[in-house]
């Protein structure tokens, strides 16, 4: 069942087993292990089925880092969370990415890769991406993939899945006909309110924007709202824990993480299209959904003493043909369609969180007639883009290659989530962001570089040339931004001095409050996290059926 709190008929009060606050990737994978079962499931989410502006201004904040950030810009608050903007991208971390590494501060999950496999080979089901077979980092390579070779003490292909859906669109149907699971549309969190000793949380406090309010009571809580408002909330939690909850020891919103983006130089070569056609994000009919990603080989990271990391060449093509011009500004007129609410926030949201190069700028004509025209007079830059096709080359020649980097972020605990000053429209304190880099980072960015640009012109028969900013030595300020990967805020670890949550993802010194999400993340590898949050959140959800199972049989239920 779903309820939209802006349209009337809600509840004012809820009972459930089980309440998710937060319906993303991992608040919906944890409610569809409940579908069929015994147990009453509430899934709370503040965003619609569409996104909507007034809805969006409620993830306003401020920056108060060296690096700016932006977390209006960065997130979406809609049913199927952040995701509705993403890439499909699906990747697992590797086996170093989860071992205490001694050269990474703070690094070290309590968990191995063994624990996460079997959960990870789950999670291609719910991500629809089909039975991929798993590799140290990396899902196999396909046969016959044409992708470069390196010196893999130093540079590896590895190989990521995309999935075809968006989590909200792929499972609001069967939520919707679940007997046993409610969907409470418009919901926002504005308190998880605890018991007197701070050991339980006793009930929900939820406002929608229209001035209606409720309360939901369960036995167990999940919050599942990214690694942001995980954090925000918590310490907006705070009536009778006046730190916020699970925050004893001071850590919650600590160890604020992304993977930093940035241009690492430029290639030049006679035939680009021979570096950057292997790592296009092509699908070609029959061959498995797996696209390579350049990334450092686990031996460099651990000779070199640095960080993740992974690299993409992107082709800037040339001068554009007149030809092929007009046929793109024909193309754009004929789809050019009045937009909605919803589609003009995903293209804002879309537009802050361009991480590649920017291609031509192709507008709809005014004039159709002179478009056609030119369109004709034209017609052999077709043919010769035909033949590039044909050829399995870009229909427009591309003058170079830059390579942009993605990067692991080193935890840190001053990078961190605070609550500033400024209030939503609820009065609810706005989230501050100080995102914080360090010598370790830095570090990697100019080590990787080099090894980056000068293996694949090596592979490529090309020319590199490093971004300036790279050759600077010291603390000069690099040239990153986020990805809206956001990580680490309320940590796992097995010690409350040093992690939010436990290595079963239940909040220290709490009974009944549980994280799901990539806040939980002690280290995040280069890896696009969403897998990763897939795989934990159903691990969560076994052990909350659990514990729920536990309670039945006992007699509390």
């Amino acid at each position: 069942m779903i309820i939209d709190y802006l349209h009337g008929g809600h509840p004012v009060d809820v009972d459930a087993d089980l309440c998710i606050v937060g319906g993303g990737a991992a608040g919906i994978a944890i409610a569809r292990a409940f579908l069929g079962t015994r147990f009453n499931v509430c899934l709370i989410e503040s965003g619609g089925l569409g996104g909507e502006d007034r809805n969006q201004a409620l993830y306003e904040g401020s920056s108060a880092g060296d690096l700016e950030f932006d977390p209006g810009t960065s997130r979406m608050r809609v049913f199927g969370g952040s995701c509705n903007l993403w890439g499909g991208g699906c990747i697992p971390l590797g086996r170093q990415d989860l071992e205490r590494r001694e050269w990474v501060p703070h690094s070290g999950w309590p968990i191995d890769y063994a624990e996460l496999e079997p959960f990870y080979r789950r999670a291609r089901e719910y991500c629809r991406i089909g039975a991929l077979d798993l590799a140290d980092g990396s899902f196999a390579e396909p046969p016959f993939h044409a992708s470069l070779r390196f010196d893999e003490d130093k540079l590896v292909n590895q190989f990521f899945a995309r999935s075809p859906i968006l989590f909200g669109d792929a499972y609001r149907t069967e939520l919707e006909r679940a007997g046993n699971i409610t969907v409470l549309l418009h919901g926002n969190l504005l308190e998880l309110k605890a018991s007197a000793d701070g050991r339980r949380v006793r009930e929900a406090h939820i406002g929608a924007l229209s001035g209606a309010r409720c309360v939901v009571r369960a036995r167990h809580y999940v919050l599942a709202c990214g690694g942001i408002e995980n954090a925000r909330l918590l310490l907006l939690s705070n009536s009778v824990m006046p730190e916020g909850l699970g925050n004893q020891h001071d850590v919650v919103g600590r160890y604020f993480m992304d993977h930093p983006s940035g241009k690492l130089g430029t290639l030049t070569a006679k035939a680009p299209h021979r570096i950057t056609r292997p790592y296009e994000r092509r699908r070609i009919k029959g061959a498995p959904p797996a696209f390579p990603e350049i990334a450092l080989s686990p031996q460099f990271q651990r000779r070199h003493r640095v960080l993740n990391g992974r690299v993409h060449p992107f082709g800037v093509e040339g001068p554009l043909p007149r030809g092929i011009r007009a046929l793109r500004e024909l193309k754009t007129a004929l789809r050019n369609t009045v937009p909605d609410e919803n589609a003009l926030l995903e293209a804002r949201l879309s537009e802050a969180l361009r991480n590649a190069p920017v291609g031509h700028v192709i507008t709809a004509p005014d004039n159709l007639g002179l478009t056609a025209l030119k369109l004709g007079l034209g017609v052999g830059d077709l043919a010769r883009a035909c033949v590039h096709k044909l050829t399995d080359r870009p229909t427009v020649a591309n003058s170079h290659v830059d390579l942009v980097g993605y990067f692991e972020q080193a935890p840190n605990p001053d990078s961190r989530i605070t609550l500033g000053q400024d209030v939503d429209a609820f009065g609810q304190r706005k989230v501050k962001v100080d995102w914080r880099l360090t010598a370790l980072d830095h570090e990697t960015y100019r080590s990787s570089a080099r090894v980056f640009g000068e293996e694949i012109a090596s592979a490529g028969k090309g020319h590199f040339e490093l971004e300036p900013w790279l050759e600077e030595q010291g603390n000069a300020r690099p040239q990153v931004h986020g990805t809206a990967h956001h990580m680490g805020t309320t940590r796992m670890s097995d010690h409350p001095g040093t992690g939010v949550v436990d290595a079963r993802c239940k909040v220290h010194g709490m009974d009944n409050l549980h994280i799901a999400g990539s806040s939980v993340f002690p280290t995040g590898g280069w890896a696009f996290p969403t897998f990763t949050i897939v795989a934990l959140s159903m691990r969560l959800a076994d052990e909350l059926r659990c514990l729920l199972a536990t309670c039945a049989s006992s007699g509390l239920l």
